[in-house]
């Protein structure tokens, strides 16, 4: 008898089957792979506000009071110029030497604080064009410099040559829980003459904002960093472990990368301005709800440029006073967010509060 032997195999059935459950596991394994990528995404997100919040705190140690805000939108850093309320800059200039960026900051250093040379206009420019890693969130956009859309295309700051491209960052320090004074204190003052002629008090802000420095005077500023500050560890009196220093701060996501956005339109290194400066206020009356500056997830075709925020999903990073970073829930209770951006109100913050 003559046997045929056949070959083994599967059959189209038992090929579809095994294609199935292939499909099957890997619709089961992406999401977990995203949700794993994403928690070391913010992660790092989280170690980038840390390394800025010990930047933050190396300054108040040399100086003796944390970075300044700097002067206002037109302006940007200074080498020449040291550091607190007679330092054009903001915040995240006056750090770079504590993160050893000390080239970096001294860009267009030319030894002369009272005037603007072409080695300043050229350093600067090249300054504000540089970019670092741990200034923006792995979640939201690459380390990068982004164009000038929002000003109408190239723009030339005080003190700078002419760019087109800018770098920015996803933190904001905390300017207080006052409702906003962005639009108050304007682009600075027009020249380093009429700078020189400054008091402690910005000259163009309304009578309700006297007084920007000193507490007890008009509507003040109660956070770390704002127009012209200079305040000491001894001022946050409800305690560095309950204080806001900075963190991610919110943007429309359909303008991560254009720098259309009027709070995305700056250089990181630029002085006071909601770009690099967000606020914590929630609705009191008789203020009508449009002055809540509660926390939000980054949310397409919403711009606004008071509040903290992030990419995240579910909860945000922020920095507190004594260098620790925490995770902060979306739903946190609006009160407990706005007393954390005051420094000294004296309302205690029940942990339990801070989800």
């Amino acid at each position: 008898m003559n046997r045929v032997w056949r070959k083994p195999g599967f059959t189209l059935v038992e090929l579809l089957v095994v294609i199935t459950i292939i499909a099957i596991l890997i619709a089961l394994l992406l999401p977990a792979v995203q949700a794993a990528r994403e928690a070391a995404r913010k992660m790092q997100c989280g170690n980038n506000l840390k390394q800025l919040g010990m930047g933050m705190l190396q300054h108040e140690e040399k100086n003796k009071f944390l970075p300044s805000g700097g002067w206002g939108w037109w302006w940007v850093g200074d080498p020449d110029r040291g550091f607190g309320r007679e330092q054009p800059g903001g915040w995240m200039y006056s750090i770079l030497p504590y993160m050893e960026q000390v080239e970096l900051h001294e860009f267009g250093k030319d030894g002369d604080p009272n005037s603007w040379t072409a080695t300043q206009t050229a350093g600067c420019a090249r300054c504000i064009q540089t970019p670092l890693s741990v200034a923006n969130c792995p979640t939201r956009r690459p380390s990068i410099t982004f164009g000038t859309e929002g000003h109408g295309g190239s723009v030339a700051f005080y003190a700078t040559d002419a760019v087109s491209v800018l770098a920015r960052t996803d933190y904001a320090a905390c300017a207080g829980d006052q409702t906003s004074d962005f639009e108050q204190t304007g682009p600075g003052p027009g020249s380093l003459s009429e700078a020189a002629n400054w008091t402690k008090n910005f000259p163009n802000v309304s009578p309700t904002w006297t007084n920007l420095e000193k507490p007890g005077t008009g509507h003040t500023a109660t956070g770390i960093s704002y127009l012209r500050s200079e305040v000491t560890m001894a001022r946050i009196t409800d305690g560095t472990s309950n204080t806001y220093m900075l963190g991610e701060k919110y943007l429309d996501p359909d303008n991560y990368l254009s720098g259309s956005d009027p709070a995305d339109n700056e250089s990181m290194y630029t002085g006071y301005v909601d770009d690099n400066f967000r606020v914590t206020h929630c609705p009191d009356p008789p203020l009508p709800p449009d002055y809540d500056y509660t926390p939000l997830q980054d949310t397409p075709g919403l711009s606004d440029g008071k509040r903290f925020g992030s990419a995240h999903a579910g909860s945000f990073n922020m920095c507190f006073c004594d260098g620790s970073v925490r995770t902060i829930s979306y739903t946190i209770d609006p009160l407990t967010h706005r007393y954390l951006g005051n420094r000294e109100d004296g309302t205690p913050v029940d942990a339990k509060n801070i989800p």
